[in-house]
């Protein structure tokens, strides 16, 4: 396994945490590098508009996320496009195990990973992805112009992608479990005034069926009586909130019962010198500006921890 030189910092993920960390951590001097896989910006860049983060009243998830790469560029952030495999804490220094076998060392890291949608796990669902099955509206809403579509979830994210969709589609059904949204207030208002948008209360989606090669068909189940229908439906876009991606996460770490990174105010782990931020984290809300914030939070920590383990080897 080759080793590269050392840093005084490595993040992992390049979403508006991990970019936000590399701000801070270069304007502390510390010598640092972003390992992202895919492309910076994380789940941002699925959302077609961002109305919420402050200064920036309306711009679609790409745009902000683009704004926060060039702003970490404007430093000089080290970007490395591999995928890191696997954390190995150390006394003196932490591993950063990338997938092309080289290895990174640190005195400090920050794990930005986020998080993936997650899946109704009924049946038909993973049959038809990309044949009618979508967790992001922004990257195929284009798809289901004039077409009627199914959207499931009832958070902000459901519902701004179900927004998004009727500016497209013909129809779209918002299935939801319950017989209240948890979306905000202004979002609900906006579905209720879309004529195209019909929510289905009480309603749990219960298995997809195509007809031919493609989505045709949503069966649906009425969380009270429990009698079935069937919904003809074009497309299905799943909106039900995200896991955290935590599979790098070394063992020992302090997580909780849905996995998510236990940290104190710093961000800091129960291992000395990793930090948690963003979507991966345990904690009340989880938007653009608190995944920022926390970025902010942990590279300031980190530069502190930096400057001790610098002045110990001194």
């Amino acid at each position: 396994m080759a080793n590269r030189d050392f840093y005084d910092l490595i993040i992992v993920g390049g979403g508006p945490a991990g970019l936000s960390a590399g701000i801070y951590a270069l304007r502390a001097s510390m010598r640092t590098v972003l390992i992202e896989k895919g492309a910076p910006g994380g789940q941002v860049t699925l959302s077609a508009e961002v109305e919420n983060y402050p200064a920036v009243k309306n711009k679609s998830g790409y745009e902000l996320a683009q704004n926060f790469l060039e702003h970490a560029q404007d430093y000089n952030l080290e970007v490395l496009p591999q995928e890191a495999v696997a954390i190995e804490p150390g006394l003196n220094a932490h591993t950063v195990c990338l997938d092309n076998e080289e290895s990174l060392r640190s005195h400090a890291v920050i794990l930005a990973t986020g998080g993936s949608p997650r899946k109704l796990n009924i049946p038909g669902e993973d049959d038809y992805y990309g044949k009618g099955v979508s967790y992001c509206a922004v990257c195929d809403g284009f798809f289901f112009r004039n077409k009627t579509v199914v959207v499931v979830g009832g958070g902000d994210t459901a519902a701004e992608e179900a927004l998004y969709l009727a500016k497209i589609t013909k129809k779209v059904y918002l299935v939801h479990r319950r017989n209240a949204l948890r979306a905000s207030m202004i979002l609900q208002k906006r579905l209720a005034a879309d004529p195209k948008v019909e929510i289905l209360w009480n309603t749990a989606a219960k298995a997809i069926r195509a007809e031919g090669d493609e989505v045709g068909v949503m069966d649906l189940q009425d969380t009270y009586s429990g009698e079935q229908r069937e919904l003809k439906t074009d497309g299905a876009f799943i909106f039900i909130g995200f896991e955290p991606n935590n599979h790098i996460v070394p063992a020992g770490t302090r997580m909780n019962a849905d996995g998510y990174v236990v940290t104190d105010e710093k961000c800091e782990t129960n291992i000395d010198g990793i930090f948690a931020v963003g979507d991966l984290r345990e904690k009340y809300a989880r938007q653009i500006v608190l995944s920022a914030a926390d970025g902010c939070t942990a590279a300031l920590a980190a530069a502190h921890y930096v400057e001790i383990k610098r002045a110990a080897e001194a």
